[in-house]
């Protein structure tokens, strides 16, 4: 996949705000710190297209952006963050299943984790929230090279245990310092686009 054009649609709460269910979406879930914003930038090669911020939980809306005027990115908003007000924390759960269970358009959600940590007891509650939702299969793990090669593959093991993913499930390993896995990951997303167009998708893995 090739991006010729990324730009910003717009930031939504609520249904009513959401931009036209006309175009597939690939949605993107994680912690607050888990570097969501820093991967969506580096897969459409724009810095300052999702905005990184140094305070975690600072991803409060669900926000859409438009790709090569085929698809969308969607950034969905961070969890597991303590400092926000337990009255924002709780809004976040009916906004988010409110987008996954009723958007005809979304046709996966790209689950975040940090490579150097086994999935938290959250990251385990999203992953089982997709599965129910036929949105599971496809789990990045963030910040790769912070860790060497043997300390990368066990923790990859962990990770695919711990969220009992299946054989046929995606995991790839990225870092958006150097930009390992970006391509991989691009191309997995080019093969869920094509099989939504009635293409042939090849193996993803």
């Amino acid at each position: 996949m090739i991006i010729r054009k990324a730009e910003f649609i717009t930031s939504a709460v609520r249904k009513a705000q959401y931009p036209e269910d006309n175009v597939p979406e690939i949605a993107f879930a994680g912690r607050s710190n888990v570097g969501k914003s820093s991967l969506i930038n580096l897969l459409m090669n724009k810095k300052r297209l999702a905005k990184v911020s140094q305070s975690p939980g600072k991803t409060r809306t669900i926000n859409f952006f438009n790709v090569n005027d085929e698809f969308r990115i969607v950034d969905l908003p961070g969890y597991g963050y303590a400092k926000v007000s337990k009255a924002e924390a709780e809004s976040w759960g009916p906004m988010m299943e409110d987008y996954l269970s009723n958007r005809a358009s979304l046709l996966k959600v790209v689950q975040l984790v940090d490579s150097r940590h086994d999935p938290s007891a959250q990251d385990i509650q999203m992953y089982e929230y997709l599965r129910y939702y036929g949105l599971d299969g496809l789990v990045v793990a963030t910040k790769a090279d912070k860790l060497n090669r043997g300390q990368l593959g066990n923790n990859l093991r962990n990770i695919r245990r711990i969220l009992q993913l299946a054989p046929e499930d995606n995991l790839v390993a990225v870092s958006a310092q150097n930009g390992t896995g970006a391509r991989e990951l691009l191309d997995i997303m080019e093969k869920i686009l094509n099989k939504k167009e009635g293409g042939t998708p090849g193996e993803t893995d």
